[in-house]
């Protein structure tokens, strides 16, 4: 083999790994894929204009596309994913009892779940502390916050893998999912989730 084949045949085989790893991304990693996707399209659109106010900072996704299927410890301590909740509109928060805008939010959180969480809606708030894993149940109950499920990662990779995809810069973060496991948008920074703001808005993003 010439070495211009060689060059060729190895560009063609790093291709090929490229290809082989996205695709690796989206069937592994990923559990809506973009033909997925496609259908989160029209709620997306609804939920433009309504980014304003209290959630003027959500980013909502033009094309919603698939997120990594995150992994969490659910209320009985056992795994789950995030596909766990397919089929469900979700609004996944990342807080931790270090991080004082989280704390802030837990509240109006606790109250959107509250008046809007049911078979087709879910606040997914999952806490990140990594050290004195009482601590999180101890604060939720001292603030009376007991609507909102406990969800935790006590080894924080739910950050970690968002920021491997460019989605965590800092804390709080919080993605609203499709029931298609698409994002619909993204907020860095704490909102005042209990808002009318907020309420239109994740009431269009749960398609009611």
């Amino acid at each position: 083999m010439t070495p211009v084949k060689k060059i060729s045949a190895a560009l063609g085989l790093a291709l090929v790994a490229a290809v082989g790893g996205a695709a690796a991304f989206y069937s592994g990693w990923g559990f809506a894929g973009n033909s997925a996707c496609a259908a989160a399209e029209p709620i997306a659109q609804k939920l433009q204009p309504l980014a304003r106010g209290e959630v003027a900072a959500a980013q909502v996704s033009e094309r919603p596309g698939p997120l990594p299927n995150l992994g969490f410890a659910g209320p009985d301590g056992k795994a789950m994913t995030l596909a766990d909740f397919k089929g469900k509109t979700v609004l996944v928060n990342l807080w931790a009892t270090w991080c004082a805008p989280c704390k802030a939010e837990m509240p109006a959180l606790d109250k959107l779940q509250a008046q809007l969480g049911g078979p087709d809606f879910e606040v997914i708030a999952v806490n990140i502390d990594t050290r004195d894993l009482d601590k999180p149940k101890h604060w939720l109950k001292s603030k009376k916050i007991e609507t909102l499920a406990y969800y935790a990662d006590p080894e924080a990779k739910i950050f970690q893998d968002l920021k491997a995809v460019g989605k965590a810069e800092g804390m709080p973060t919080t993605l609203v999912v499709s029931k298609e496991g698409c994002q619909l948008a993204i907020l860095h920074g704490a909102a005042d989730w209990s808002s009318q703001d907020a309420l239109a808005f994740m009431s269009a993003a749960a398609g009611r």
